[in-house]
């Protein structure tokens, strides 16, 4: 990657300009997940702003891109409005590309995967082809079982799929964000 690609390629991609970070460490602090990451919001920003190639590898094959739930707390927090779960989208979306991922992030792409195509089916979340897939993608088959039982008798797995009546304008979307 050249000298200064991946600063401008985050600049265009994504209008985020990581060089307006002046490390005040407010989106760690405030980040609800920072403590399980290998590092934490202020860290990517600093470590994108040396502009060296191998921070910016580091930051690909990182968990923390995967951890981040963008709930938007950083955000929130930052006195430069830097959108930091832009930014982790779009590393996500480059870790995938480069096929970088972190092996412990294995668990949290299967559930992105099958949250996705539990969508793209119904147009709306459905649960147990939520679970489905992701115990089929992961092997993890009897995790969480014990709680299906109940949670089916509440009536928050219901057995037929709601679905959206305008499915073609579900598939316009996953159509569109494939560009």
């Amino acid at each position: 990657m050249e000298k200064q690609s991946y600063i401008s390629t985050i600049k265009d991609k994504v209008g985020v300009n990581v060089n307006r970070c002046y490390q005040c460490g407010k989106c760690s602090a405030g980040c609800a997940v920072a403590e399980d990451m290998d590092y934490p919001p202020s860290m990517v920003m600093r470590m994108l702003q040396t502009n060296d190639s191998m921070n910016y590898t580091a930051l690909l094959k990182s968990e923390s891109i995967w951890l981040c739930i963008s709930c938007q707390n950083c955000l929130t927090r930052c006195p430069m409005q830097i959108d930091i779960p832009a930014l982790m989208d779009y590393m996500r979306e480059k870790a995938l590309e480069e096929k970088t991922i972190n092996k412990k992030s294995n668990n949290i792409l299967s559930f992105h995967r099958a949250f996705l195509d539990s969508v793209k089916f119904t147009g709306r979340l459905y649960e147990i082809g939520l679970v489905a897939g992701y115990k089929a993608r992961t092997m993890n088959l009897t995790q969480d079982l014990d709680v299906a039982p109940s949670m089916f008798m509440k009536g928050k797995l219901p057995i037929i799929p709601e679905r959206v009546k305008n499915k073609k304008q579900i598939s316009a979307i996953f159509s569109k964000t494939k560009e």
